[in-house]
Order: structure tokens, then sequence, then C-alpha cells
């Protein structure tokens, strides 16, 4: 008789703050830029709101955290130092740039092939780069 090993507990990243100068300019840009769908929208009072959108579909939300003093609105567009924050993955990169870019988000570059997928980096409203990505398929190992 073999010994069960204990079971982990499942796990994911549910959602990441995103800090914002405006909770409604913020909603109008990710669902209308974006096309990302509000999810929640609730007053917490004092001018607080617990805002989170996601990508249609589901997936990890983002809390869109109005900043709320000066320290924190020196973090807006620059949570990552410079770096891509957040990637936007996709199974139809082609379909989903046109999109984006019909809607006014602009790229910093043309999209380009990596051994990883197919991607291209693009700025939200507030300067937090991001990828679009569109994963490389991967080729089923061949049974030998």
């Amino acid at each position: 008789m073999t010994a069960q090993r204990p079971r982990r507990p499942a796990r994911s990243i549910a959602t990441v703050a995103l800090v914002v100068r405006d909770y409604d300019e913020a909603i109008e840009w990710y669902t209308g830029s974006l096309g990302f769908e509000l999810v929640e929208n609730t007053d917490l009072g004092g001018g607080k709101r617990w805002v989170t959108v996601s990508p249609p579909g589901g997936g990890t939300r983002l809390l869109l955290a109005r900043a709320a003093d000066a320290h924190q609105e020196t973090r807006i567009g620059d949570q990552a130092g410079g770096r891509v924050f957040l990637f936007l993955e996709t199974d139809d990169f082609a379909r989903d740039h046109a999109a984006l870019l019909g809607s006014g988000v602009r790229f910093h570059e043309a999209p380009r092939q990596e051994p990883y997928g197919t991607v291209a980096v693009f700025s939200d409203l507030y300067g937090n780069l991001w990828d679009l990505i569109e994963p490389a398929r991967q080729a089923c190992p061949s049974k030998v």
C-alpha cells in the first residue's frame, strides 16, 4: 500500500492592484480601449471604491486603486520601474492587435516573433507597459 501525499491547496493570483489617477477615467480606458469587463464598482465611503475589471471571459482581475497620497501618485504609470508590467495573452494576436490599434491603444513596436510567441509592447493610459502576446504553440512530442 502506498502512502498518500497531503493534497496541496489550489491557489491562483486572482487580483492585481493597479494604481490609477481617477476611477472613472481608468474604467473608461480599460473597458473601452482594452475591451475589459467591469466586474465590480462598489462605493466604500470616504471617496474610496472597490473597482475591478477583467478581460472578457474572466481570468486575473485588475483592482483599479486610486492613489491615496502623493507617494502613491508617483507610482502611477511606473509600477514596474519602466519594465513590462502586465501580459495580456490572446489566442489570436492579429485580431486583438488590430482591435486595440482601432481603439486607440498606443503600441511601442511592431509585432515580433519570439521563441515564446508573437508579441508587441503597448502602454496603458498612464504609461504602464504591457505585452500583448500569443504564446507559441507547443508541438506535440513525437512518439518513438
